[in-house]
């Protein structure tokens, strides 16, 4: 799992990323001693744990925590017995009193690997594969047909991806990671961190842009690149 560390205090932040390198299952991203650090952060990474302080100055570990994706799991840490019932007021999978114990710090985390783990069958199950020309996708309560040729390309908007066919649109409750590791890697490529396209839908392109029908895409600056040498020296 991927996690961060939000923590206003140096040490208590250096005793969790000490915890977290000794628990195999955990892959430690960045340590934060705020909140607006840690969000601004997770707009361009998926984080699975937090690890976040309730107490700290400016926006709080609650008010943070009623912020992100519900996808993301949270275990609170906090000097103060009384403020652990707040973590349970925003369904948080734990919380850690400090100074934190290492047998208790297990406890805590294999229960987030165990949520962690339901979280991604439900992901899984949102999207089925039927063969190597379609799949169906669950949107609006229902399962809908889609050929792999029929997408022109896929958006990521959130916690939901939206499938671009020819004249529809189809909205569902993925990632781009998830979506990316189901369509067929020769035909689809990430191109920015937002846009994955169907490569037989290029109708042109420039240093910049790719053009499918009248959709303008833009070529992101660590995916340009992989673009030209994986896409263009085919031809």
């Amino acid at each position: 799992m991927n996690c961060i560390v939000v923590d206003d205090e140096p040490l208590a932040r250096e005793a969790v990323e000490l915890l977290i390198k000794e628990a195999p299952v955990l892959h430690l991203l960045g340590c934060f001693n705020s909140a607006e650090s840690a969000c601004a952060f997770m707009e361009n990474n998926r984080i699975d744990l937090v690890f976040l302080d309730i107490q700290m100055p400016g926006i709080s570990g609650v008010e943070f925590a009623r912020s992100i994706p519900k996808e993301t799991l949270v275990i609170f840490t906090t000097a103060y017995t009384e403020y652990a019932m707040d973590g349970y007021e925003v369904d948080a999978v734990d919380y850690l009193i400090k100074p934190i114990v290492e047998t208790r710090f297990k406890k805590a985390v294999e229960k987030a690997a165990i949520y962690h783990d339901l979280l991604l069958q439900k992901e899984k199950e949102s999207l089925e594969v039927s063969n190597y020309e379609f799949f169906f996708v669950k949107s609006d309560r229902k399962f809908h047909k889609v050929k792999f040729d029929d997408i022109l390309f896929v958006e990521g908007l959130k916690d939901y991806v939206i499938l671009q066919l020819e004249g529809q649109k189809i909205i569902t409750r993925m990632n781009m990671k998830g979506i990316g590791d189901l369509l067929p890697s020769d035909v689809f490529m990430r191109v920015n961190k937002s846009y994955i396209i169907n490569t037989s839908k290029i109708e042109s392109f420039d240093n910049n842009d790719i053009f499918i029908k009248n959709f303008e895409i833009p070529i992101g600056n660590s995916y340009r690149d992989t673009f030209f040498s994986d896409y263009v020296s085919k031809f």
